[in-house]
């Protein structure tokens, strides 16, 4: 599936209904995911330990650090690739929110 004339978010789509669209992000050790964008908010659910490289059309670079149960939000943003620069195989599960319910947090 692709967004805004750049590649894709994930590997594949694992589930998707009216709410969200999950994928399966797997990279390979020195793997580079190509260019993508997010359009909507989304959680990344770490599978794996993940060193990672974001990289920015403007230049900029951010260095991650993932660990399984520790769950990461993020807003929409712009485009970046990112690179896997571990000696291991990074995997997360990525969920989409496609409406402003889904992207809500509850109440605690």
């Amino acid at each position: 599936m692709k967004t805004s004339g750049v590649g894709t978010i994930g590997n594949r789509i694992v589930l998707e209904n009216e709410h969200v669209r999950v994928w399966l992000v797997e990279l390979d050790p020195g793997e580079i995911q190509s260019r993508h964008i997010h359009e909507l908010p989304y959680l990344i659910v770490p599978l794996t330990d993940g060193k990672n490289i974001m990289r920015f059309d403007d230049g900029r670079e951010v260095a991650t650090d993932e660990k399984p149960g520790v769950c990461l939000w993020r807003m929409p943003g712009v485009p970046h690739e990112l690179e896997n620069i571990s000696t291991r195989q990074y995997r997360n599960v990525l969920v989409e929110m496609k409406t402003p319910a889904a992207a809500t947090p509850a109440a605690p």
